[in-house]
């Protein structure tokens, strides 16, 4: 009965309230469900990408380039560990503070830092920003000691260029260098990223897609500060290719140790298929310190010095080639049958042609001789007569032949064409004709005419190996992490130089004799073992009336240059080096016993090829030149 009484007496308003609540409660458990659905189902990777970046953090994985060996398979340039320092802008709390810590923790200055930001800005969120490259130990140790002072500072070991023989090699292999912005932006689809270095010179810019690898990434666990606790994940980088080179290192290094504080340039060439054996040029730069990430103050040093140790000499460096242009010039007249074998010229001590004399290096003059023996005592008269009767049309039509006038080709950045020079070139240039006492000048590789030394030692492969021009190549093979082979060199032809064989024989004979003969100016080579064929050189840097004798007498600036080309054995070419010594004075004494350290190097001593020569110091700079320059006899 009470039951009852209470049913009948329950309010209508209050059943309407409970009503009400009982649909709002529903209402807001589907809202509920709905918006669960929605995080969880629709937004979950969206959320979950967001959870994981509030405790994990990406860095690149930075891909080893691929190691460099040379032809006998000893290693040139290998890959190291080392730190480098990142930072992530969006767990840093105070900037002031940290890159004023940073400021004397690793001298990074506040510009710098906010020149690495911005150049960074295009970055995903989260996503770490290198600040500096290969830090040494004691940055290293300060960065960590002071970590917990600077949120979103973190430290990562990357993989850093080692180029074990430094200077030595340093023209040939180059160095790397980070992106500038332009660089940055041509690239960016192409995988590189701010503060990423690439190849800018040398071996390691002409073949960057080969020796540069794929970065991996690595998932870093950070706490709220953005320290990092632990490596999460990690997707592993793929090295670069390993490249084999067809240099001798052995070869190498006794150019290097050849050519001393001397500025100059030696190339050495297989004949038979024109592989690099051996490049320098010097004085020379250390790759190391300008890959570790080289101050503008060192680099505005390098580029200032007025001996141009960022110039590589062998490619870029063009010289008149003087009498090594002789031999040449004797194969032209031969072949075009101005002279004969046998054919008499009377080679005194001044030839004099429209009322001016031009004189002979030698005070006595030569007599009456025929080719060979002009070349073997390198009668300059004797060539000026034979200019004449050729002409320097005739003269430019075989010097191009020989590859003179144009580059080599070689896989190599900013290679000279050097300068053939002809009557139409004169007036397409210089707006003027052509006088037939400049063709005197030519013939003995002097006046308009310019060679780089490896051209001067394409164009003697050429005569040793009986006529053939070829591409001059420093890679023999490039391969994968599996060994496979991806590409491998091929002796590639340029060209035939238009002198028929026997006449190239003949060449090669009188060329023997420079060496050979008793009057030979490179009669110092002598050599029963080495058996070397060559010519000297002595380019005329400053006209003088009476030339001085004495080197010490002259200012440097005032030397000629020193040339000797050559190649050995003379009955089997298997190697031709040319040499050039700036301001050296003569080819016989400057240039000449260089070629011969080089040549022996290569022919001799070859047991013992698979362990890896000495390194020279890396202390060793080229940076001056010697005061005693091989005073003595021309050319």
């Amino acid at each position: 009965m009470g039951e009852r009484y209470f049913q009948e007496k329950e309010p209508l308003q209050f059943k309407k309230r409970v009503y009400l609540a009982t649909i709002l409660a529903a209402i807001l458990f589907f809202v509920l469900i709905v918006r669960l659905w929605h995080l969880q189902i629709m937004k979950g990777s969206y959320y979950g990408l967001q959870s994981r970046h509030n405790k994990t953090r990406t860095v690149k994985s930075q891909a080893p380039r691929g190691i460099i060996y040379d032809r006998n398979g000893i290693k040139l340039v290998i890959n190291r560990p080392g730190f480098d320092l990142y930072i992530i802008p969006e767990d840093v709390t105070d900037w002031p503070g940290t890159k004023s810590m940073l400021n004397k923790l690793t001298g990074l200055t506040e510009q710098t830092i906010n020149e690495r930001l911005k150049r960074a800005s295009g970055r995903p969120p989260f996503r770490a920003v290198k600040l500096k490259e290969d830090l040494s130990w004691e940055e290293t140790v300060k960065i960590e000691s002071f970590n917990f002072e600077m949120n979103g500072v973190m430290l990562d070991v990357t993989p850093k260029r080692e180029y074990i023989y430094g200077r030595a090699l340093s023209h040939l292999i180059g160095y790397l260098g980070e992106l500038n912005i332009e660089e940055l932006k041509k690239l960016k689809s192409s995988g590189y990223d701010a503060g990423d270095y690439l190849g800018k010179y040398g071996l390691e810019k002409s073949i960057e897609e080969y020796l540069r690898g794929t970065d991996g990434f690595k998932d870093l666990e950070v706490d709220a500060l953005g320290r990092k606790i632990n490596v999460l994940g990690w997707t592993p980088p793929f090295p670069g290719h390993e490249v084999t080179l067809t240099i001798d290192i052995k070869t190498q290094l006794a150019a290097w140790q050849a050519m001393g504080a001397n500025a100059g340039a030696i190339v050495a060439l297989e004949p038979k298929t024109g592989r690099v054996l051996a490049m320098l040029s010097s004085p020379s730069f250390d790759p190391n310190k300008i890959s570790a990430g080289i101050t503008h103050k060192d680099w505005n040093s390098l580029i200032r010095d007025p001996l141009h140790p960022m110039t590589n000499r062998v490619i870029q460096g063009q010289y008149p080639p003087a009498s090594t242009f002789k031999p040449i010039v004797a194969a032209s007249g031969l072949t075009e049958k101005v002279i004969q074998t046998n054919t008499l010229i009377d080679s005194g001590p001044v030839f004099r042609f429209a009322g001016r004399g031009y004189r002979d290096w030698k005070e006595a003059g030569h007599g009456i001789i025929n080719y060979k023996r002009a070349i073997i005592e390198s009668s300059d008269t004797f060539f000026y007569q034979l200019g004449l009767l050729l002409g320097v049309d005739t003269l430019a039509k075989h010097s191009k032949s020989f590859g003179l006038g144009s580059a080599t080709g070689i896989n190599l950045g900013g290679e000279k064409p050097g300068l053939v020079p002809s009557s139409a070139w004169k007036k397409r240039v210089k707006k003027e004709r052509w006088y037939q006492g400049e063709t005197i000048s030519i013939a003995v590789g002097q006046g308009f005419m310019l060679a780089t030394p490896i051209q001067m030692a394409s164009a003697f492969a050429a005569i040793a190996n009986g006529g053939t021009v070829y591409r001059p190549s420093f890679v023999e093979k490039i391969t994968d992490s599996n060994g496979e082979v991806l590409k491998s060199f091929t002796p590639e032809i340029k060209g035939r130089v238009d002198i028929p064989a026997h006449i190239l024989k003949l060449i090669r004979n009188a060329m023997r004799g420079v060496v050979t003969d008793k009057a030979g100016t490179a009669r110092t080579l002598r050599d029963k073992t080495l058996k070397i064929a060559g010519k000297t050189g002595t380019a005329q840097v400053a006209h003088m009336v009476e030339r001085e004798r004495d080197l010490e007498k002259i200012k440097y600036k005032l030397r000629d240059h020193a040339w000797f080309v050559g190649f050995a054995p003379y009955d089997d070419p298997k190697i031709v080096v040319a040499v050039l010594v700036e301001h050296g004075g003569f080819g016989a004494r400057a240039a000449a016993p260089i070629a011969k350290k080089v040549i022996k190097a290569y022919l001799t001593n070859r047991e013992g090829l698979q362990k890896a020569p000495s390194p020279p110091p890396s202390a060793a700079s080229p940076s001056g030149h010697r005061a005693d320059l091989f005073p003595g006899d021309r050319p």
